[in-house]
């Protein structure tokens, strides 16, 4: 795309004002680069329309905008433009929209702009089944070894992706202060874009963290001051990578031939608990939170895998009664959870 020339020194503000805003709430250098040059585009075309100042802007001169932006062929490829591009415009155009509405520069309605389909990548996630079967290639192995440990810490990385839905650096930068067990909760200090939230674990996921602090950890440190939860071989903060790896090696410890060829990733335990709640009949407001979502909309791509197994052959789980947002109930694992 290339650079196109604003006149509008209204506009060259706000697009300037919006860059240093969305640095300061600690976006990627590439998201801070990106998002004002969408928005750039958008000011170009409203000077073509004679609108130059902000305060003329509407919900109905951006929808037009992104309308038209639909119908732009691809300069490089031909054809139009993909979805996945059109989705980096709509990023821009919502959070656009933030940046008005918190700046007190500018209140506008909700775009309501549907996301367009992902036409690049399937989501991949895992069934209550297939997470049981990760659970239990936990044991059995290694018993009685030195190597023993690291089946407890396979289950607190389990409890920590999959039963508190975290993200893969989430799940890294945890330390030890980070999670209360009186009140079962972890607090995520560096979340997306550095947002702190407080995410809850059910019992069942207290033990097996319970358990991997108290038992397994202290063998494993060296320095006994360290701070990080998940300690590798090593004795020190345990790379994700290797949290990653370690997510492989049970994949493949269990005898579901299925299970062992998908591509499991820390991510796709992510993607699990979301879409099991969901299936539970929790809200979307209450999963969006629980991820740690900034925005609905992203949470509402879940909505279409469920819809999807509606009219396949996978079972849907009766919803279930809910106690308040902080205390979340989960795909339940064990008897004693029932």
């Amino acid at each position: 795309m290339k650079k196109l020339s604003i006149k509008s020194e209204n506009y060259q503000y706000i697009e300037n004002s919006f860059r240093e805003w969305l640095d300061v709430l600690g976006y990627a250098p590439s998201t801070v680069y990106q998002l004002p040059t969408h928005i750039r585009e958008l000011f170009y075309y409203l000077e073509q329309k004679g609108i130059t100042h902000i305060n003329q802007v509407d919900t109905k001169q951006i929808k037009e905008f992104y309308n038209q932006l639909k119908t732009r062929t691809n300069q490089r490829f031909g054809g139009g433009l993909s979805n996945a591009y059109l989705n980096k415009h709509l990023q821009a155009l919502y959070k656009f929209s933030d940046y008005l509405r918190q700046s007190g520069r500018l209140i506008l309605p909700r775009l309501n702009i549907e996301w367009e389909a992902n036409d690049t990548e399937e989501i991949t996630y895992l069934t209550q089944d297939e997470i049981k079967e990760l659970f239990a290639a936990t044991y059995g192995f290694n018993e009685g070894t030195k190597l023993e440990p690291l089946n407890i810490r396979d289950r607190a990385i389990l409890s920590i992706f999959y039963g508190c839905g975290l993200r893969r650096n989430e799940g890294f930068s945890i330390d030890i202060n980070d999670i209360n067990f009186d009140r079962r909760i972890v607090h995520v200090r560096k979340g997306k874009a550095y947002k702190e939230r407080f995410v809850p674990f059910n019992k069942a996921n207290a033990k097996y963290l319970e358990e991997y602090l108290y038992d397994c950890r202290p063998v494993l440190v060296m320095d006994k001051r360290e701070e990080a939860f998940f300690i590798s071989q090593r004795g020190k903060r345990m790379e994700s990578q290797s949290m990653g790896l370690r997510l492989k090696l049970l994949q493949q410890r269990t005898d579901n031939i299925a299970l062992q060829q998908k591509n499991v990733r820390l991510h796709v335990l992510r993607h699990s608990i979301a879409t099991h709640l969901l299936q539970n009949g929790m809200s979307l407001e209450k999963i969006s939170r629980f991820l740690g979502h900034s925005s609905l909309e992203s949470t509402q791509v879940y909505t279409h895998i469920v819809e999807a197994e509606k009219n396949g052959t996978e079972p849907i789980l009766k919803p279930q009664a809910y106690d308040n947002i902080t205390r979340y109930p989960y795909a339940q694992l064990h008897e004693d959870e029932r």
